[in-house]
């Protein structure tokens, strides 16, 4: 089984790369927060990588730290939650908020993927909440700042921007408006 593979960027898209790897070229899926970290990559580069198996399919998947290989093999467990999902569901936020949405419950973030309703988001509470770990403050402070993330797409930033501009506010700024006032400074910067 391959759990790694370190090598040259012979080809990107925007669903995956080619990696030469001694002059094998290797299809591996990536995020697009990796694809995009991937792109000033002139040297060689190492990924970890799942292989996924499916009757006449073999897919390679690639991940920059062994943190996010974890978390993407353990919503791959759930059923109905194939590869590509998974890989949808990484792409809403780090693999620590979204763990820490899986703890406290929150079905709205994940339910922002197409194709998770609100049955598949409780399902994937329901069987990955005692598999996840977080700190009860960092709990707290992802209520709040799912609530500020609704707040400033309400003000017409995305959520991307919303979340980006939310993890530059200290942790020290408690309170959904300062943290909404904090992150309005920051993306009017």
């Amino acid at each position: 089984m391959i759990a790694s593979l370190k090598g040259k960027i012979e080809l990107r898209t925007e669903k995956f790369i080619i990696l030469d790897v001694n002059g094998v070229g290797y299809k591996v899926f990536c995020s697009t927060p990796v694809l995009k970290k991937l792109e000033d990559k002139q040297d060689s580069v190492k990924l970890f990588i799942h292989l996924y198996k499916r009757e006449n399919l073999l897919d390679l998947y690639g991940f920059l730290s062994f943190e996010e290989l974890e978390f993407f093999e353990i919503l791959i467990s759930v059923s109905g939650i194939g590869p590509k999902a998974a890989l949808s569901v990484m792409m809403l936020a780090s693999v620590k908020t979204l763990k820490q949405a899986i703890v406290s419950g929150q079905k709205t973030l994940l339910t922002k993927v197409s194709g998770i309703g609100q049955k598949t988001a409780e399902r994937i509470i329901l069987e990955l909440k005692n598999k996840v770990f977080a700190s009860v403050d960092g709990i707290k402070q992802l209520s709040s700042d799912s609530e500020a993330i609704d707040a400033l797409v309400g003000l017409g930033y995305t959520s991307h921007q919303s979340r980006e501009a939310l993890k530059q506010v200290p942790v020290k700024v408690k309170g959904v408006e300062d943290r909404i006032k904090q992150a309005l400074k920051i993306l009017g910067k």
